[in-house]
Parts: structure tokens; C-alpha cells; sequence
């Protein structure tokens, strides 16, 4: 594929940069480099937006330039032998995104595993005690370092696959101090693993036994906790559960406009078991996500295009709980809303630590291409936790990369059980084996 799209180099940039790659095949997903361009309307459409024999130049921990090999190979006595990363052919992409999990929480719930396995039903366990209201008992009971031990091994599974940004939610606490100790947590895990952590409030998450059939009083609360928190330094986002086993759209819309009165962005898990219009309800708020949507109207979809909310899909829960409802895959393409991929991490219904798996899963039971997957973890996967600085490989973008020892792209869906990382950057610096 030639290098059409690639920058000049110009002299003054020379020798500038801190950090480059060299003798690179780069997936940019990037429309500077023919990413995502209707074939109807242009013969330059480039899958992945890929980039042969190419080069990055990396400065203050950005993209500063991208381009040919050649354009740069004939200067690379300027730098140091510690400046130059030699791709030796391989593919770059950006670093992986996880844009949907709940890795904070304590306990274990494979008890569930296996009564799921006799027969029940998530409604069943649900009504017994089981499901959210089980991990909030041991999360609850967790010390912060129990927690933050417990959660940083999930994180650590990520990492080493690629992941370079995720989103941690709370939502095992259901309590104003067990909010704060989870949030914390992720805090902390992104501080001293130098990876970027969007933190989500997700109190909105399941009915704590105290609040036994108050539902509304419940939702109070939580509208009362969410400033707090934000004014601590801990809510980036504000995430919901909008299902006939959890919380309606009208409770939800309370917890949002306290959103929008602290200037927040909202999301929301929406029709995974019904349809009560969740995702209706995120698009008037203009939400970067709704996620799950085996129920999916068209109606809402094009709601959904209009207000450029993503959707999240999350095949390892559609997995795990056997479920035989496919999202709206074709009218998601067909109104052209973006479509992100993520583990769902969770105890209960997605115990997944592989955003590769996810990838894999998003094309055997969802029918997406390996571009599509690809995609939504990277590009995707930043608009829908409004990173507009990550996700992609263009100038200006921060130096989140991962390294593949990968023939093609699409082998990172293909594969089932091979991590083929060979090095992952994070703000221009190359990690440490984890």
C-alpha cells in the first residue's frame, strides 16, 4: 500500500523528536490516512487506515509526525541508539481501550457460574440474593488494599494484551463510603500503573438491601452522593442501569440532570433484557455511550446517530449468559452509529480480562469484521469515554501505541489464546514488562 497520505518531514523536525519508530506497518485509524472513507465516494479507502514501511516520530509524549520510512531513514544518526525502536516490520496500533468495565469489586462469584450451569436463570439469582447485591456485600467488607490488590491483577491481565486506557466503574458499593473506596481505588491503580483510568459513578446500579422496595429514596441518595464525589476529584463520568430488573428511565433522568448540573458526561447500560428506552434516554442527553443493546430499537439507533452516542457492545456477557438475542448489528451500520468493544469485566456475567477474547467475540457471535473490533477498541473505544486525544495515530494524538508481532491487523482477532504483544507505549514511553 503507498504511503499517500503520509507528512513531509521538514528539516527543522529533523532531529527533534524524543522517541521514533522505524520500519513500521501502522494501523492509524485515522481519516487523515483513509480510515472509515465511503468506497462509493472515494477509491482511497485504506481498511484500518494502514500505513506500509512507515515511521513515527514521538515528542513530549505526542505523535509528532508520521510518515515513510525512507523519509527518515537516511537521518537516524542524529539519535541515540536508545531513541530509535526498530518495528523490524511489525504492526503498530493505537493502545487498546477498554472502555466498559467494573474491575474494582471484591468477593467471587463462580457460585453463580455453576447455578447458572444447573439452570438459573440472572432474574432467579438475582431474586436469591445473588448478582450485584453479593459483590457489594464483599466489596463493602473490603479494605482499601484488599481492594486495590484484588482489582490490579485484572488490570495487570489487561495491560499485558495491549490495553493502554480503561474505564473502571463504581457501583459495588451502593453506599457513599464504598462508592469513594472503589472510585479511590481506580485512582490509585491508574496512578501507579501510568495508565489513563476513566472513572465512572455508577451508583445507579443495582436497589441495597436497606433500600428494600424504596427505589426512589434509593435514587435520592445517589443524586445527593454524586456531588460529593465529583467535588473530590473521583467522577469523570456518570453511568446508569436502565433494565426491568434495576432502575427505570425516569429514576435514571434524576441522577442525569444532576449530571448535567455538574457538567459531567453520562452513559448508560441499557437494553440488555428489555427495551424501556435507555437508549432514548442517553442520546437527549447527548451521552457518549449506551452499551449492551441486544434490545435495540431502530427508533432508538437513529436517536442514537443523531446524537453521536457510541454503542458499547459487550460480548462477553452475551457469552457468558447464554443469551440468544443479537444486537441490532446491521441497523447499527446501516445509521452509521460507532461501534466500541470491551470486556464488561465484571464478577458475575463477564469475569473476561482479555480485550483480544472481546475482539474475538464481537466477530464469532456478533458477525463484526476484524476492522470493525479492531476499531472499537481503539478509535471507537475513546469517543465513547470522550478521550479525543487517544484512539488513533495522527499528529497531535497522544503517544499510546501498541506494538504486535502480527502479520496482518486482523490477526488480533483471529487468534484465541496468543498474546502477540511486543511492546506497549504509554504517553511516549515504552512500558516495562508487567
Amino acid at each position: 500500500m503507498p504511503n499517500s497520505h503520509t507528512q513531509q518531514l521538514s528539516d527543522d523536525t529533523i532531529t527533534s523528536f524524543d522517541h521514533l519508530i522505524i520500519n513500521a506497518n501502522i494501523a492509524t485509524f485515522s481519516a487523515q490516512y483513509g480510515f472509515g472513507i465511503d468506497t462509493n465516494e472515494h477509491a482511497d479507502n485504506t481498511p484500518y487506515g494502514q500505513l506500509e514501511n512507515a515511521a513515527i516520530g514521538i515528542k513530549d509524549g505526542k505523535i509528532a509526525w508520521v510518515g515513510a520510512h525512507e523519509q527518515i531513514a537516511t537521518h537516524l544518526l542524529h539519535y541515540q541508539e536508545n531513541q530509535v525502536t526498530d518495528a523490524d516490520g511489525h504492526w503498530i496500533t493505537p493502545g487498546l481501550i477498554d472502555c466498559h468495565t467494573h474491575i474494582v469489586y471484591g468477593g467471587n462469584r463462580s457460585n453463580e457460574f455453576e447455578a447458572r450451569l444447573h439452570g438459573s436463570s440472572y432474574q432467579d439469582i438475582a431474586a436469591q440474593g445473588g448478582g450485584i447485591v453479593a459483590t457489594v456485600s464483599a466489596t463493602r467488607a473490603a479494605s482499601i488494599e484488599a481492594l486495590f490488590i484484588q482489582s490490579e491483577k485484572r488490570l495487570l491481565a489487561l495491560i499485558k494484551e495491549g490495553v493502554t486506557s480503561i474505564e473502571i466503574k463504581s457501583g459495588y458499593g451502593l453506599d457513599l463510603d464504598t462508592e469513594r473506596k472503589m472510585l479511590t481505588v481506580a485512582r490509585q491503580l491508574g496512578k501507579k500503573h501510568n495508565i489513563h483510568v476513566s472513572t465512572t459513578y455508577l451508583a445507579a446500579h443495582a436497589l441495597p438491601p436497606e433500600y428494600k422496595a424504596r427505589a426512589d429514596d434509593y435514587i435520592k441518595q445517589v443524586c445527593t452522593w454524586l456531588p460529593i464525589l465529583h467535588a473530590e476529584g473521583l467522577v469523570d463520568a456518570v453511568d446508569g442501569f436502565c433494565e426491568n430488573i434495576a432502575f427505570s428511565s425516569e429514576q435514571i433522568r434524576r441522577v442525569f440532570e444532576v449530571a448535567r448540573s455538574l457538567d459531567l458526561p453520562v452513559k448508560l447500560h441499557a437494553e440488555q433484557l428489555s427495551d424501556i428506552g435507555g437508549s432514548a434516554l442517553v442520546a437527549e442527553y447527548q451521552g457518549l455511550s449506551s452499551d449492551h443493546l441486544e434490545h435495540l430499537s431502530e427508533d432508538d439507533i437513529k436517536k442514537m446517530a443523531a446524537s453521536n452516542t457510541v454503542a458499547v457492545l459487550l460480548p462477553g456477557a452475551f457469552y457468558t449468559l447464554r443469551d440468544t438475542k443479537l444486537p441490532p448489528i446491521d441497523a447499527l451500520r446501516k445509521h452509521n452509529v460507532p461501534m466500541a468493544i470491551s470486556t464488561d469485566c465484571n464478577p458475575g456475567t463477564s469475569p473476561l480480562t482479555s480485550l483480544l477474547l472481546a475482539m474475538n467475540m464481537g466477530c464469532t457471535l456478533f458477525y463484526l469484521t476484524p476492522e470493525e473490533v479492531l476499531a472499537g477498541a481503539t478509535i471507537h473505544a475513546a469517543q465513547a469515554l470522550g478521550l479525543t486525544q487517544k484512539g488513533r495515530i495522527e499528529v497531535g494524538c497522544d503517544a499510546d501505541l501498541a506494538l504486535w508481532d502480527i502479520t496482518r491487523p486482523a490477526d488480533l482477532a483471529y487468534q484465541i489464546g496468543l498474546n502477540p504483544s511486543a511492546g506497549i507505549m504509554s504517553q511516549g514511553q515504552w512500558r516495562k514488562t508487567v
